[in-house]
């Protein structure tokens, strides 16, 4: 019988599991897995990680934090330990992002990330098995550069455009996660059509671009496609670095039993027909700016997690009977 597409998948690209739910990470058993603060909010709604919540906050209390910064310090100690009950699970990484309100403020970017890193180390996790996560905005990728050059490697989260991508390689971050079904969204509704090709498929082909642009110039960093929408979009980019994908995916990858081939070629490879150069600030804010999917992407997924983190505060508020003292 022809092996699941799922572990055929697995032996042309490294699968992460883009979850926070620790039974899925423990049904799929993926080498790394990825987390952002919709999935830690849907984690934290988990019965069985009640002991977490409380853990995490009696933390925060015992350490002196009130009111907001509680909260906030409660939000970030939970994540941290789903983090660690992730690496009791899986072999390689996990990642975790910083709160997505920083995403424009280098410093303290840069300042959380180390928070969270000592986090970790307080319970037992060197930071090689960590990668903070951040959104790659300008002001994002140039916190991600100087935590690299300190050794502290990074997944630049939310990218939808080349603009992003050449940034992130130029601050020779670990690791880029393109959204290929915001993508997809964006396109459909923008051109107002049900489906594409999946040859055609807009998400597919971005992850693509990036994937060669980084092979023809030796870029390091990988390329970790993400927000899939379907198992094909999921087998279009097989071959690709890494793959994060939903539990409910790979559920239905371990069901099919397609043939899969590598999707991405690399032959193709030290061709880049000019020198490699550098993207300048002022070229990256206009690229941005002059790419109205990637421009509205890129902050309504910063909205987005925002949002989330928003409504795990007020989960946390009501589960300890703290409303009252938030009111002015």
């Amino acid at each position: 019988m022809t092996q699941s597409a799922l572990d055929q998948l697995k032996r042309l690209t490294t699968i992460v599991a883009d979850t926070g739910d620790l039974n899925a990470i423990q049904q799929f058993r993926p080498l790394d897995a990825t987390t952002n603060p919709s999935l830690i909010t849907a984690a934290a709604q988990q019965p069985e990680n009640r002991e977490l919540i409380e853990d995490a906050y009696d933390q925060a209390k015992k350490e002196g934090y009130q009111l907001d910064q509680l909260i906030d310090r409660t939000i970030d100690i939970l994540t941290v330990k789903l983090g660690v009950e992730i690496l009791k699970l899986v072999e390689g990484r996990v990642s975790t992002e910083v709160d997505a309100a920083l995403s424009y403020d280098t410093d303290e970017t840069i300042a959380k990330a180390k928070e969270l890193l000592a986090l970790y180390k307080a319970y037992g996790i060197e930071q090689d098995r960590i990668l903070i996560k951040i959104a790659s905005t300008w002001e994002g990728i140039q916190a991600a550069k100087v935590l690299e050059a300190e050794g502290i490697h990074c997944n630049l989260t939310l990218l939808f455009g080349m603009h992003q991508a050449k940034a992130c390689a130029d601050a020779k971050v670990t690791l880029i996660s393109p959204f290929v079904g915001r993508i997809l969204d964006w396109y459909k509704k923008a051109e107002n059509v049900d489906s594409y090709p999946i040859d055609k498929d807009p998400g597919v082909l971005s992850v693509k671009q990036i994937y060669h642009h980084y092979k023809q110039y030796q870029v390091k960093t990988e390329v970790m496609g993400a927000s899939f929408r379907s198992v094909d979009q999921v087998l279009a980019l097989a071959g690709c670095d890494l793959l994060t994908v939903a539990p409910g995916l790979l559920e239905k990858l371990e069901q099919d039993h397609r043939v899969v081939e590598s999707q991405l070629q690399t032959e193709h490879n030290n061709t880049a027909d000019q020198p490699y150069q550098e993207i300048s600030k002022a070229e990256f804010k206009q690229q941005l700016e002059s790419d109205l999917m990637a421009f509205q992407l890129l902050q309504g997924g910063i909205d987005g997690f925002i949002k989330a983190r928003e409504q795990l505060a007020l989960l946390l508020r009501q589960s300890f009977g703290l409303e009252a003292d938030f009111i002015d």
